[in-house]
């Protein structure tokens, strides 16, 4: 107490440390300040990720919608679309998918068909002039000789083409 200040009182607060020594108070709160960041963080990620969670434990079709809806309010601090995911993580949307896929096998089996025999290829593109574009026409035509024997006929321009995906199906 030799070194104590002579305006200084006799009895100190326990929180003041002497010169040169570590501040326990002040350790104690930076840690409990660190854990203070880190919990409201966690808490507010997890009450922010609530309509996801929800949508995915009830097997909702609109999941994917949902989660999109609450990432896009945690990047812009807009709420309403936090509010617009949690309701729609409530609802049951109907799924028209599976009634009208038993409407179709019934037609098929009414038409005679195997199930899933009315998925049928997408004839491939044609053009607008009629004429079917097969991708290997173009090269055929380049090479093809000219009528007078005297090299390689030019490439013709190409119509203008409604091309549709060859791949693509449609339910008959």
């Amino acid at each position: 107490m030799a070194d104590l200040h002579p305006a200084a009182v006799q009895h100190l607060p326990s929180f003041i440390t002497p010169p040169g020594e570590t501040d326990v108070l002040m350790v104690v709160m930076g840690v409990v300040l660190l854990l203070a960041v880190v919990g409201f963080g966690i808490l507010f990620l997890r009450l922010h990720a609530l309509p996801e969670q929800i949508a995915h434990r009830s097997h909702k079709l609109q999941f994917e919608l949902v989660a999109v809806l609450c990432l896009i309010a945690l990047f812009t601090h807009m709420h309403i679309f936090w509010i617009a995911g949690l309701l729609l993580a409530m609802v049951d949307l109907p799924d028209f998918g599976g009634s009208l896929g038993r409407i179709a096998g019934s037609v098929e089996k009414m038409a005679g068909l195997e199930p899933g025999g009315g998925l049928m290829e997408v004839p491939p593109a044609t053009r607008v002039d009629g004429k079917s574009e097969d991708p290997t026409a173009e090269v055929r035509r380049s090479a093809e000789v000219r009528q007078d024997g005297t090299g390689v006929a030019p490439p013709k321009k190409a119509a203008i083409t409604a091309i549709d995906d060859p791949k693509e199906r449609v339910r008959a």
